[in-house]
This record gives structure tokens, C-alpha cells and sequence, in this order.
């Protein structure tokens, strides 16, 4: 493929196309340049190629993202599909479900060239996803947490072959072993998973009294996790190994766990930064003042100035959320509420109403002079 054809193109889809548009624009493009509906065409060889390769990176949200920002050159350095490691035949059989539609082999509706996967070859377990809810303060620093978690694990009496020891599997008799039966339908020959072996092409007679022939038992399993501080709800820590187990001596699948952070009394968060209100007397307000502040490492202290207003924010450097990935902290921000009195005495009364009348509102009370100036005549009568 030249490096000037762009796999939106070779999809013939717009750019903003959704993955039901790739979906089916690979379909219709995947059996038209199929191998097996064109023998000894190397055009269409290489054009089936193209498509599989588009369809590969495309059809990725991650591999689609650095393709979009960078084009081809995100995959010239080993870093993605573009090394032309993976076969197409492959992807087409993922995508079509083993290569076929309802249980039939395209294989076999192109001319039987069709490529199968091989009976009983080891098979990837699955990967499991558990929810794990923490606390604030979990997300701040850090916490170990002990999770049990049900999944399948190889059939200790077995060891994975769904056999009685003793016995072994067969061939099966109906299929002799390929785990597909033919039938023929007008001038198509298809083929679907053998009824007598369920697709296996193997019979168990004697199955194994704990696994039930399965080779795998489920299991709850208690597995440490290690949350890492600045952590963020909809991050998630991936397990290797974990998973559900694999057949036929395929590997583990992993574990993800996807991470819910619980609200906080006092703190928000927003990045790296945290956020927090701090009500104050308004005489300190006036007057100025220290005062202390919380922090997610402990107690902190503010300058408040002379006439600080309701709303003002202070900014505290290196208080906010740790960087999971190892950069510099974030910052907390404390927005002062300036709370008015109540409750007042006569004498408290009278002292406010005697510091009203002795004032000079326009001087103190810059803010409402502005807005009288403004606003005037919609608050003025006649």
C-alpha cells in the first residue's frame, strides 16, 4: 500500500465515520476482494490487504486516535498494525466470527480455500472487569486493597483436559476430527459446527466429575491490588494472568479493574487540582487575619488581607492531587465565603448601625457604588 492512501479512503468512509460505518463498509469490501472469489489476482490480493489493514487501525479507538493525529507515521517504528506483522486472513476471521455468517464458513461459500482455525488449538482465557470503589482519601495516597474476584481456573483433577484420568478424548465419527459438518444447499456448499461435537471434532465419553468435561472449575480467587495515588475514577489498573483460564492450554486472560473514586465532604477535584470552600467571620474579612485552611496533608494556613471580598480564592502550591504518571503535583484552591452575623445582640446592633452611619459607603463599599453606576435606572423609581 502506498503511504499516500489514506485508510479512510481505502474504507471509503468519511473521516467522522462511526464504527457501524466501518463495520460495514469492511464487510462489503472484505468479500469483494476475497482470495477465494479472486483466484491468482494479485490486484485483488493486495487490495484485500489494504482493507484489512485500514479496518485493523480504524476499527481500534486507541490505534484510530494516533492515526487521525499522525498518520501513518504513528505505525512506521514498530509502534502499531503498520509493522504488517498481522495476517489478514486473521482479522478477517475474527471479524466475521470464526469466517462466516450464522455458523456457515465462508471457506467454503468462496470455493472451500477458506482458511479454519485449528481444532482444539490453545485459546486465550477471557478478560474480566471488576468494579472497585475507593475513597478520596485511597485516591490521594495510595491504598492496598484485597478483592475477591469469581473466575475460571484449570481443572485440578483434570489438569485441563475435561477427561476422567485414564481415559482420553476421540476423534469424533461424524466430522472425523474437523469439528465441521458440509451440507450442501442448491449449488452452495457451507459448512457449520458439527452438531455431535459441538465444533470440538473431539467426544468425551467419560467426563471429568469436577469440570464436567469443561477442563476449567470457577473459582473465587483473593488477588492484592495496588492503587496508586492520583488516581481518577474511569481509570483503570489491568492485572496480568488473571483473567478467566485459557483452553486447551491457552494463557489466563487479565484481570481490569475500573476505578469509582467517592465523592469527599470538603474537597472536589478537577485534573490534578483540588478545590475547596472556606467560610470566614466578616470581620475577618475587614479587618484581615490568619486562617487555617484543610489540606490533603494536613492542616494549612492563609493570609487573609484587609477588605477581602465573599468569593475571593487563594491558591496553595503543591496541595492538590499527585500525578499518577510521576510529574508535578497539583495545586488546592480555597475560596473564602464571608459569612453574615446572625443572632445579634442590641449592643451588637447598635455598634453595626453606629459604624453604618459614621462610614463613607462610596469608600467602603466600592463594589455597590460600581453597580449603582451601572444600574441605575432599572433600580431607581420614576
Amino acid at each position: 500500500m502506498s503511504d499516500s492512501q489514506d485508510y479512510y479512503s481505502i474504507l471509503g468512509v468519511p473521516r467522522d465515520a462511526t464504527p457501524e460505518q466501518l463495520k460495514k463498509a469492511y464487510r462489503t469490501l472484505a468479500l469483494k476482494y476475497h482470495p477465494d472469489r479472486n483466484p491468482d489476482d494479485k490486484e485483488a490480493e493486495e487490495k484485500f490487504k489494504d482493507v484489512n489493514n485500514a479496518y485493523q487501525v480504524l476499527s481500534d479507538p486507541q490505534q484510530r486516535a494516533r492515526y487521525d493525529q499522525l498518520g501513518h507515521e504513528a505505525f512506521t517504528h514498530g509502534g502499531g498494525f503498520g509493522g504488517a506483522s498481522v495476517d489478514p486472513m486473521d482479522i478477517f476471521s475474527q471479524f466475521f466470527g470464526g469466517g462466516g455468517f450464522g455458523g456457515f464458513d465462508l471457506g467454503d461459500l468462496f470455493g472451500g480455500g477458506g482458511r479454519r482455525r485449528a481444532q482444539n488449538a490453545p485459546v486465550r482465557g477471557d478478560d474480566l472487569l471488576y468494579n472497585l470503589e475507593i475513597d478520596f482519601e485511597d485516591a490521594v495516597f495510595g491504598v492496598q486493597k484485597t478483592i475477591t474476584v469469581p473466575h475460571t481456573e484449570q481443572c485440578e483433577h483434570c489438569h485441563g483436559k475435561g477427561t476422567e484420568p485414564g481415559s482420553e478424548k476421540r476423534t469424533c465419527p461424524t466430522c472425523h476430527g474437523s469439528g465441521q459438518q458440509t451440507i450442501s444447499q442448491g449449488f452452495f456448499t457451507m459448512s457449520q459446527p458439527c452438531r455431535a461435537c459441538r465444533g470440538t471434532g473431539t467426544i468425551i465419553d467419560k467426563p471429568c466429575r469436577d469440570c464436567r468435561g469443561h477442563g476449567v472449575v470457577e473459582r473465587k480467587k483473593k488477588i492484592e491490588i495496588r492503587v496508586l495515588p492520583g488516581i481518577n475514577t474511569g481509570e483503570r489498573l489491568r492485572v496480568s494472568g488473571e483473567g478467566n483460564a485459557g483452553e486447551n492450554g491457552g494463557p489466563s486472560g487479565d484481570l481490569y479493574v475500573a476505578i469509582k473514586v467517592r465523592p469527599h465532604e470538603i474537597f472536589r477535584r478537577d485534573g490534578l487540582d483540588i478545590y475547596c470552600d472556606v467560610p470566614i467571620p466578616f470581620t475577618t474579612a475587614a479587618l484581615g487575619g490568619k486562617v487555617t485552611v484543610p489540606t490533603v496533608t494536613g492542616p494549612g494556613e492563609i493570609t487573609i488581607p484587609p477588605g477581602t471580598q465573599n468569593g475571593t480564592n487563594f491558591r496553595l502550591r503543591g496541595q492538590g492531587m499527585p500525578n499518577i504518571n510521576g510529574g508535578s503535583r497539583g495545586d488546592e484552591y480555597v475560596r473564602l465565603l464571608v459569612q453574615v452575623p446572625v443572632n445579634l445582640s442590641s449592643e451588637q446592633k447598635r455598634l453595626l448601625q453606629d459604624f453604618a452611619q459614621q462610614g463613607d459607603e462610596s469608600k467602603q463599599n466600592p463594589r455597590i457604588k460600581e453597580f449603582v453606576d451601572r444600574a441605575g435606572r432599572w433600580i431607581r423609581k420614576g
